[in-house]
């Protein structure tokens, strides 16, 4: 049996203060990475990439406009997106707040080929 491990903040996080970093499940013996990510400017996001797994994003805060495959919408606080692997994907934030987001990688480490 596996034993839980505690991961602390410094060991992830990018700054004190805002939800920004990442880590990898390979780490701990699991097939899960996630990655943090908040912009509080408007029009900012990850460029245009794609995965060779699903990912998981759920939206903490703010409002965002997703771009999955062939398809734009609109998302905000609360919601959760669900983007197959191998579609190119993106999102950026639409304000006036901050966007904040919580995306779960179903890898054990991260892979990514940028598109833009």
């Amino acid at each position: 049996m596996k034993k839980p491990v505690v991961l602390e903040r410094k060991v992830w996080a990018e700054k004190p203060d805002v939800w920004q970093g990442e880590f990898e499940g390979r780490r701990f013996g699991t097939n899960a990475s996630v990655m943090f990510y908040t912009t509080d400017q408007i029009g900012h996001g990850p460029r245009l990439h794609k995965h060779p797994y699903d990912e998981i994003f759920i939206v903490r805060q703010g409002r965002a406009l997703f771009t999955v495959g062939d398809e734009k919408f609109e998302v905000t606080a609360g919601q959760i997106i669900f983007g197959p692997a191998n579609i190119p994907h993106k999102y950026i934030n639409l304000g006036p707040e901050c966007l904040e987001m919580t995306d779960i990688h179903v890898t054990d480490k991260f892979e990514q080929e940028n598109l833009e």
